[in-house]
């Protein structure tokens, strides 16, 4: 089955539109239905359809809108009909609110669109096809399609639950009595689904929270089920408690119930016959066959420990049971060598005129006709005697898990297999690790960067959104040794690598603390089962060995499950599965992913293959996973932080570096005043740009409310730059002294003297030399430097210098003028006290201190110009 959203933008919440379209098996062609996008004018409106094509060219299926608040998914199911449309609708409930739910019939529309594949629609149609999959029957081989739309969001309900409930009641079921028979569509699935999502605010769950409460969610679980059991489950949380876990899983339990029931009401009304006839099942005797020529090679070859060798030894058997079963043909053993024949045809009474033909054996009164010997063989179609292989490999791997106690690779239930890592690998990466669990290693490598190398994210808000951190995960074809095309990231990669990269963003410092932007790539280089675990666990390695002070390690782990184990010979309850490999995700009945430490849960992923596991089960599942979890981290007394505490983990050799590496880039933060920002940029960001030409950074990263980061390759140029921004937006004061500045330009009324990078002030002709000048290039010129005090800042900011008031001239004549007023004993400060004197910088108590920014501080008002220095200069010229 496939499950693709397609179009319109990306999936936007309310209006939801989901097709499912079963098709005839071969020779027919698949067909798709898709709605008009006039007339829906809603905020959220998603839509679900289902359908099937057979040969008399009718489609038949479903269609479903279902809403909350302002949004609305659609699910259609199509069919010819002459009367007109009619509708049902009903209430469907959700936490507080209701899903108003129309069903009906629609005309079909050609209509081109356009396919959207960014990772947030590819990871909303996983939650879709995840639930769906388990109740599918066996047997049914029509291609079927669900496809989903959003046509309206409103920005407060978020879609991709919502369009998990509209496509299952696009393909619902109702069993009236004990029998599959009526639904929205013809696609024969087992069971009514719908899916919810749990937030957690202030300790209290919330069903179906709106996006403005799950700010402040501790919790974010999307899950999908029945009325009776659970089918997904996927979400994400900060060190959450098994127990809570649970809690929140049955709150969202409740809910799905009262949807189902609301649902099956709805089918009751309107339901049509499912496809059971379409369901085409491989003969029984097949299993018994396929047992029977395997048997004891494919005992041996399910105790082969190696993956490769074990997947040879499977895939050799399978040719011979293909060969014997679908081209030579078989004999049962306890089926008999002749054809049978009826006794009067064998045995005939002897007649006196009759004639012994050749070949007839003569016994008196009876004649034998000899019977052919040659044994009768039967034929199977390659594709059943695939598919009955593989479940009877499945059952046998069941049976030898639950009779024997052992796994493939000779582990107990509980066991986890050998884990080895290494840090530092790759000697130019700002940070690397390898980590290696049984046949299933990632390489994980982290980049440090700036904030240009943030994530950008589209969405369906139309606000800037970027992640200063990400993952990216890689399944090379060959991980598994296969040869494949590598392209864009596939459903299961962006899948994986977002469950890993939730996992371990609770461990990260906050931005504020470690302004990085970190991308870290997981690639696989060999897989057996639960690579998206391993990439947590190697992330996080690989995160320690690029010096980010992570709060704690955390690790994942995959668990599986036996759930009927009274078939193999068990006692009937239900068998966890620790670590579970590859074999065992595809012939088990869960898939249970888990990652965080001993004290709590951050990220989960649920898929199974039966219909539906109970509570009890997820919560053995979940303390299991726990004492798995605490084999990999087991935190010692003196546990420290940003430390490895002595586990599997801690045996890394070489151990993570927890320091920067000298190839990252340095980061530095610094605040100025806001109206001080423009000062930095520059007129066009010319003065910007200066600063990075001149000292070498990477790049100067300036906000609103005064932030200001620096990124440089060395520290160097980092710390040349911190002087030109400090310069830039400090705050001159009266009386300040300036020493060695640079006279940058001449004019008949004075000089124009830069105190500071980018600050210049007028030192008035006046204010040059103790002695009278006529001209200003009389006395100086251009890149001159001279010492300069300031004495005056008018009311535009402009800065008035003199260099008079520091010639020894000056100062004389002063300390004359206080001679005369009777105080002998004061006399003018010597320059360097004045210097002392005058420097000093107010420190602000109870205030963040911008270091040396306050003083350093950047602002936002560009510098004076010359020409305004000049009007000034005129203005002082006429006094």
């Amino acid at each position: 089955m496939l499950a693709s959203p397609g179009t319109l933008h990306h999936l936007l919440p309310p209006p939801h539109l989901a097709f499912a379209a079963p098709h005839g098996g071969p020779g027919t062609t698949p067909q798709h239905a898709l709605l008009p996008l006039s007339g829906l004018r809603g905020h959220l409106a998603p839509l679900a359809y289902a359908s099937s094509r057979r040969a008399r060219r009718r489609a038949s299926g479903a269609r479903v809108r279902a809403s909350v608040g302002e949004v609305a998914p659609l699910a259609v199911s199509e069919e010819a009909s002459t009367s007109g449309p009619t509708k049902f609708s009903m209430k469907i409930p959700v936490g507080d609110r209701h899903i108003l739910v129309e069903t009906g019939h629609i005309g079909r529309q050609a209509s081109a669109s356009v396919m959207v594949t960014d990772g947030e629609t590819v990871l909303v149609c996983r939650l879709i096809d995840r639930p769906l999959r388990p109740t599918m029957p066996k047997g049914f081989y029509y291609e079927t399609q669900i496809l989903s739309w959003v046509f309206s969001y409103d920005g407060i309900h978020s879609p991709d639950c919502l369009a998990v409930t509209a496509a299952g009641i696009a393909i619902c079921s109702y069993l009236p009595q004990s029998f599959l028979c009526r639904a929205l569509s013809e696609v024969p699935n087992k069971q009514t689904i719908a899916g919810v999502r749990i937030g957690m605010v202030n300790d209290q769950f919330v069903v179906n929270p709106t996006t403005e409460q799950m700010e402040d969610s501790e919790l974010d679980l999307v899950m999908a089920g029945t009325d009776s059991a659970i089918l997904m489950i996927e979400g994400y949380c900060d060190f959450l408690t098994e127990e809570k876990l649970l809690q929140a899983v049955e709150t969202g339990q409740v809910a799905i119930r009262e949807i189902c029931k609301a649902i099956d009401g709805l089918v009751q009304k309107c339901g049509k016959k499912k496809m059971v006839d379409a369901i085409d099942l491989p003969p029984p005797e097949l299993y018994r066959h396929v047992e029977d020529i395997s048997g004891d090679d494919l005992v041996k070859a399910l105790q082969i420990k190696e993956k490769i060798l074990r997947r040879k030894a499977l895939l050799a058997l399978e040719e011979k049971v293909i060969t014997i079963l679908s081209e030579q043909g078989y004999v049962a053993k306890d089926e008999p060598s002749g054809a049978s024949e009826n006794l009067a045809d064998v045995i005939e009474e002897e007649d006196e005129d009759e004639v012994i033909v050749d070949g007839e054996v003569d016994e008196g009164d009876i004649h034998i006709k000899p019977v052919s010997r040659k044994p009768l063989r039967q034929l199977f179609s390659e594709v059943d005697v695939k598919l009955v292989f593989k479940e009877v490999s499945s059952k046998f791997l069941r049976r030898r898990i639950v009779e024997g106690g052992k796994r493939s690779d000779g582990r107990s239930p509980h066991d986890l297999r050998p884990i080895s890592s290494q840090c530092g690998l790759l000697p130019r990466a700002h940070g690397s690790a390898l980590f290696t669990r049984g046949e299933t290693q990632a390489l994980a490598v982290v980049t440090l960067g700036d904030y240009q190398m943030a994530q950008r994210i589209d969405n369906l808000v139309d606000t800037e959104e970027s992640k200063s951190f990400y993952l990216q995960y890689t399944f090379p074809p060959s991980s598994v040794g296969e040869v494949g095309r590598i392209g864009a990231p596939n459903r299961r990669e962006i899948g994986h690598g977002m469950l890993a990269e939730r996992a371990l963003e609770p461990i990260l410092p906050p931005e504020e603390d470690f302004p990085y932007t970190i991308r870290v790539e997981s690639t696989i280089t060999e897989s057996n089962g639960s690579s998206s675990m391993a990439s947590v666990c190697g992330g996080c390695l690989a995160l320690q060995d690029a010096g980010v002070p992570i709060k704690f390690p955390v690790a994942g782990i995959a668990m599986g499950l036996v759930l009927d184990t009274l078939e193999f010979g068990g006692d009937g309850m239900p068998l966890i599965l620790s670590d579970i490999t590859g074999s065992e995700d595809a012939s088990g009945d869960m898939d249970f992913k888990i990652a965080g430490n001993e004290n709590g849960i951050t990220a989960f992923q649920m898929d199974i293959k039966v219909v539906g596991i109970t509570l009890p089960i997820m919560e053995q599942t979940l303390l299991q996973a726990r004492d798995g979890r605490k084999h990999i981290l087991i935190v010692s007394s003196d546990f420290a932080f940003h430390c490895l505490p002595q586990d599997e983990m801690s045996n890394c050799s070489p151990p993570p570096a927890k320091v920067l590496s000298p190839y990252a880039p340095l980061i530095h933060v610094m605040k100025v005043k806001p109206n001080k920002v423009n000062l930095i940029i520059g007129s066009g960001g010319k003065t910007i740009k200066s600063i990075i030409e001149e000292t070498g950074v990477y790049a100067i990263d300036t906000g609103d409310d005064g932030t200001v980061k620096i990124t440089a390759r060395d520290l160097s140029s980092l710390e040349k730059s911190k002087t030109i921004i400090a310069n830039l937006t400090m705050v001159p004061k009266v009386g300040e002294i300036y020493r060695n500045c640079e006279i940058k330009s001449i004019a008949p009324y004075g000089a124009f003297v830069e105190i500071a990078p980018g600050r210049e002030g007028l030192c008035h002709i006046s204010e040059l030399s103790s002695s009278w000048l006529a001209k200003a290039d009389d006395a100086f010129k251009v890149g001159d430097r001279i010492d300069v005090k300031l004495i005056e800042i008018n009311d535009k900011g402009q800065l008035r210098l003199s260099s008079r008031a520091l010639l020894p001239d000056a100062n004389q004549e002063s300390g004359n003028k206080q001679q005369a007023s009777g105080s002998s004993r004061e006399k003018t400060p010597q320059t360097d006290n004045l210097v002392k004197m005058t420097t000093r910088k107010p420190r602000r108590k109870k205030q963040a201190e911008p270091s040396t920014a306050e003083a350093n501080t950047p602002v936002k008002n560009a510098t004076a110009s010359s020409k305004d220095l000049a009007s000034q200069g005129s203005e002082m010229g006429k006094k």
